[in-house]
C-alpha cells in the first residue's frame, strides 16, 4: 500500500510547484485550484508534484466539458424521486456532510443520468461542507437490496469520477447491513479501488456490537436516522421537502434554479436512456455473470485500470 510521508507543513512548497506547472489558468478554473484543493490532489498522488498536477489538469478539463457546476435540481429531479441519494439534515461528530444512499431505491436505467445525479449530489455536499472540513461520509442502506439494483458499469464509472475528480473527499463509507449476495459484487469492484480507499469502507451490521460502537463513535445517535439504528424519526426522505431544499441551495449558491448549457453536457433523462441503450446488453451480460459468479476478475482482463486512484 502506498503512503504519503509528506508532512502537512511541507505541502506549501509543493503547492507552489503545482501552481507553477499549471501555469496561467482561466478565472473559472482558478476557482478549483485553491491551496486546499491542490493539497487533496497531492495527497491522492502521495505528494508527487507532477502526478498531482497531471491529475488536477485532467479534472479541470473534465469540469470544462462536463460542467458539473451547471447542473441544477430540475435537471436531475427525476433521478432523486425515490431518495436513492440524498444529503442528510445532520452531520457526523466531525461536522462532515452525510450523503445517504439506498441502492434498493434505484428508479432509472440511464447510466449517464445516474452519474450526472451523483455528480450533482457530490457538488451539493461539498458546497454544504463547513469551512474547516474537506470530507464527507456516505451512509449506504442495504435494506431491501437485491442484485438487480446495481450495475457494474455504473459502479466502475462512479469509482472513476470520484477517484479522478473528487480526490480525498470521502472520509468514510458505511455499508449498513449488506447481504451475503453483495459480497461477490464488492470483490469485483474492489480491484478498482486504492487500498487507502478500501480502508475507508466499513461493513456495519445492526446485530453486531462492534458495528454499533462505530456508529455511536461517529454520530450523535439522537440525530442519526432510524434506518441506521439512530433515534431521529424525522430524518428520512420526503421528495417534496427535499426538492424545496435543493431548489433553495441552487438559488443560494448559484443565484438561479435553471441553467441553459451545451447539449453535450445537458442530456435529458430520455436522451440519456436512448444513448445508453446500445451498451445496455453488454452491461446486462456483465451483471448477469456477477450474479452467477462467472465474471472473471478485472485484474485478469485487458480493461484499463487507470481509474485506480484515491478519492
Amino acid at each position: 500500500m502506498s503512503s504519503d510521508s509528506t508532512k502537512p507543513e511541507d505541502y506549501l512548497s509543493k503547492i507552489n510547484e503545482v501552481r507553477t506547472l499549471l501555469g496561467t489558468l482561466p478565472e473559472k478554473s482558478s476557482e478549483f485550484c485553491t491551496d486546499a484543493a491542490i493539497t487533496r490532489y497531492l495527497a491522492a498522488r502521495n505528494g508527487h508534484v507532477k502526478k498531482a498536477t497531471k491529475m488536477l489538469k485532467e479534472t479541470l478539463k473534465w469540469r470544462t466539458q462536463y460542467k458539473p457546476e451547471e447542473i441544477r435540481w430540475e435537471e436531475i429531479a427525476r433521478e432523486a424521486e425515490t431518495g436513492k441519494i440524498y444529503r442528510a439534515n445532520y452531520t457526523d461528530k466531525y461536522g462532515r456532510t452525510v450523503l445517504v444512499m439506498k441502492p434498493s431505491s434505484q428508479n432509472t436505467k440511464s447510466y449517464k443520468g445516474q452519474i450526472r445525479f451523483l455528480v450533482y449530489c457530490m457538488e451539493n455536499a461539498i458546497l454544504n461542507l463547513s469551512d474547516n472540513q474537506e470530507q464527507m461520509v456516505w451512509l449506504i442502506d442495504f435494506h431491501g437490496f437485491n442484485m438487480s439494483h446495481i450495475s457494474l458499469k455504473v459502479s466502475r464509472e462512479t469509482a472513476h469520477v470520484l477517484q479522478e475528480h473528487y480526490p480525498e473527499r470521502l472520509g468514510m463509507a458505511i455499508l449498513y447491513n449488506p447481504p451475503k449476495i453483495f459480497e461477490p459484487f464488492y470483490k469485483m469492484v474492489k480491484p478498482f479501488l486504492e487500498p487507502k480507499t478500501c480502508n475507508k469502507v466499513k461493513f456495519v451490521y445492526s446485530d453486531d456490537n462492534l458495528s454499533k460502537k462505530l456508529l455511536e463513535d461517529l454520530f450523535d445517535i439522537e440525530q442519526l436516522e432510524v434506518a441506521f439504528g439512530g433515534k431521529n424519526s424525522d430524518a428520512g426522505f420526503s421528495f417534496e421537502k427535499y426538492a424545496e431544499k435543493m431548489r433553495g441551495d441552487d438559488l443560494k449558491f448559484f443565484g438561479s434554479t435553471t441553467v441553459v448549457s451545451s447539449a453535450s453536457a445537458h442530456l435529458s433523462n430520455s436522451d440519456s436512456e436512448a444513448s445508453d441503450s446500445e451498451n445496455k446488453h453488454l452491461e446486462d451480460n456483465e451483471d448477469e455473470k456477477i450474479k452467477n459468479g462467472t465474471l472473471q476478475s478485472p485484474l485478469d482482463t485487458t480493461e484499463t485500470l487507470s481509474l485506480k486512484h484515491e478519492p
